[in-house]
């Protein structure tokens, strides 16, 4: 049975680099779960390249899609240089998830990062596996699904190997 608690998670990075891909992957797999399901974006520059953040709220029932600041449970970080930029938005004891946490080398393909990140915040949430599967899946064109589900399952072993 769920709680009234509402998960929060900021995704943030560099246009191009999949942060609303990410976030969009994240709602859905949580929607599939059978939570309430918010999400925001915001954009620093519209073109490929400026500062992106994005956020994705689960829960029973939530009334708000922007995490307030100093809230998020979890903080993804695609561009490590931009940490500074965000760490306000995580809470006292939150969860951080930096590209440096992962080893790389095995990724099919570096756009996949923000698949691979996804699969250590995967590990911290009431999500079942399947589920973040299917979002993958429908998230993406076919012709990316292998490359992708590959990072995904990569970011859920290297968290399980780490915590």
């Amino acid at each position: 049975m769920m709680d009234n608690r509402v998960t929060n998670i900021v995704i943030a990075g560099l246009g191009g680099q999949g942060v609303i891909r990410a976030s969009d992957i994240a709602a859905d797999a949580a929607f599939r779960s059978g939570f309430d399901v918010k999400k925001s974006e915001i954009h620093g520059m519209s073109q490929r390249g400026g500062f992106v953040t994005s956020d994705v709220r689960f829960g029973r029932q939530v009334s708000s899609p922007m995490v307030p600041r100093g809230e998020a449970d979890y903080l993804v970080v695609l561009a490590p240089d931009q940490l500074e930029a965000v760490r306000g938005s995580l809470r006292p004891g939150g969860v951080l998830i930096l590209p440096d946490g992962l080893n790389g080398e095995p990724l099919p393909n570096k756009k996949t990062l923000n698949v691979a990140l996804l699969g250590i915040l995967s590990t911290h949430l009431p999500i079942p596996e399947a589920n973040w599967v299917e979002a993958i899946r429908s998230s993406l064109p076919e012709k990316f699904h292998e490359a992708n589900l590959h990072a995904f399952q990569l970011g859920r072993r290297q968290a399980t190997v780490h915590t």
